[in-house]
């Protein structure tokens, strides 16, 4: 199982791992893999910059890689105070309607509120960037598309390759337009922000659109050997995997033993669905009694980001601290019906290139 995309990545398989679990990261690297670090929870740049050393001295000299959000058109923000003066009256009043009505408990009063709120702003995730370029990354990947010009400019400059994901074949072409050096194609059923496009569809269209000016990774719907091995055959160099990470051991070792575990184990692949209550933006999720509370009539309709994410992140943080599977809000892709146990990643790794390599043989055995 290897592409021209390990000699780039200098990595050991095509096995790209997005996650906001320094443990886990660290683990996909030291099993070969690209680990990608999820930067988005951090409020502040010190916090990130203790996550990083941590990650430096425990992938083994292995490489690793950062995610930003950025969108690459500078919103005006303001700072944070102003933006919360943004969010309407009646928008808390059904957050906290809602909560009630789930049973979601207040946090306690020593429990520090506003956790990941300020990593989706424009500003933040620049400094994100700035503590990154201090560290050994090999990649530095954009939830949003293309980066701003600057941004591409400072990583190439500093040896890091820029990697930006797409859900259609015009965003893949700007992107490398702009000078984005490796695309993510990434498909309706992935967790997180995504398209309108199946992956067994979007995949070949990107990888021809492109016509080798860019590597592609294949994202959404990839959790095994067997998929990755389709992924391959649609024309990716590689995949970009998301879920399968979430119930690893090592995930729990950063994010703690939580409801989100447990409710993502006991869900089927039926049980998500892409909204744009978690960010603002379409994304997939976890289908909970949270996602179904603002289906219901009256709902208001979620804010543009980053409003939303104001509006939403601390009932995000009362949820998860409230233990109840039922009730939490988790990005999560359609492959979350395979997700049956708690592993550690390096097993998780190692399924996916023994299943590579028995579905490659058994395609060759049909030939």
């Amino acid at each position: 199982m290897r592409t021209g995309l390990c000699d780039t990545l200098g990595i050991d398989y095509p096995i790209v791992g997005f996650t906001p679990s320094e443990h886990a990261a660290a683990a996909i690297s030291r099993a070969g893999g690209l680990g990608v670090l999820g930067c988005v929870r951090f409020n502040d740049a010190a916090e990130l910059e203790t996550v990083l050393d941590w990650m430096d001295h425990n992938t083994d000299g292995k490489p690793y890689g950062v995610d930003i959000v950025m969108p690459a058109k500078v919103p005006t923000e303001g700072i944070p105070d102003d933006l919360n003066s943004l969010v309407p009256p009646e928008h808390r009043a059904f957050v906290e309607r809602t909560l009630s009505e789930l049973g979601v408990p207040p946090l306690a009063e020593d429990v520090e509120t506003g956790v990941g709120v300020l990593g989706w702003l424009h500003s933040v995730a620049r400094s994100h960037v700035e503590v990154a370029l201090r560290h050994p990354i090999r990649l530095i990947a954009n939830a949003l598309g293309s980066p701003p010009t600057d941004v591409l400019t400072t990583a190439h400059e500093h040896g890091v390759l820029v990697a930006a994901l797409a859900g259609k074949a015009e965003h893949a072409r700007r992107h490398v337009d702009s000078g984005v050096d490796i695309v993510v194609a990434q498909g309706y059923e992935a967790g997180g922000h995504t398209g309108e496009i199946a992956s067994m569809v979007l995949i070949p269209e990107i990888v021809a659109a492109l016509g080798g000016r860019a590597p592609v990774l294949a994202a959404g719907g990839i959790g095994s050997g067997r998929q990755a091995a389709a992924a391959l055959a649609l024309g990716a160099q590689g995949v970009w995997t998301g879920s399968c990470w979430l119930t690893t051991r090592e995930y729990a070792e950063t994010m703690g033993e939580s409801a989100m575990q447990r409710a993502l184990l006991g869900a089927s692949s039926s049980d998500t669905v892409r909204s744009r209550i978690y960010t603002g933006k379409p994304a997939r999720l976890l289908k909970t009694r949270w996602t179904e509370a603002w289906e219901q009539p009256g709902a208001p309709e979620p804010l543009p980001m980053p409003l939303q994410n104001l509006l939403v992140s601390p009932a995000h943080q009362r949820m998860h601290a409230a233990d109840d599977p039922s009730a939490v809000a988790m990005p999560v892709g359609q492959i979350v019906g395979s997700l049956t146990e708690i592993r550690p990643v390096a097993d998780v790794l190692d399924e996916f290139v023994r299943g590579y390599a028995d579905t490659v043989r058994g395609l060759a055995e049909t030939s």
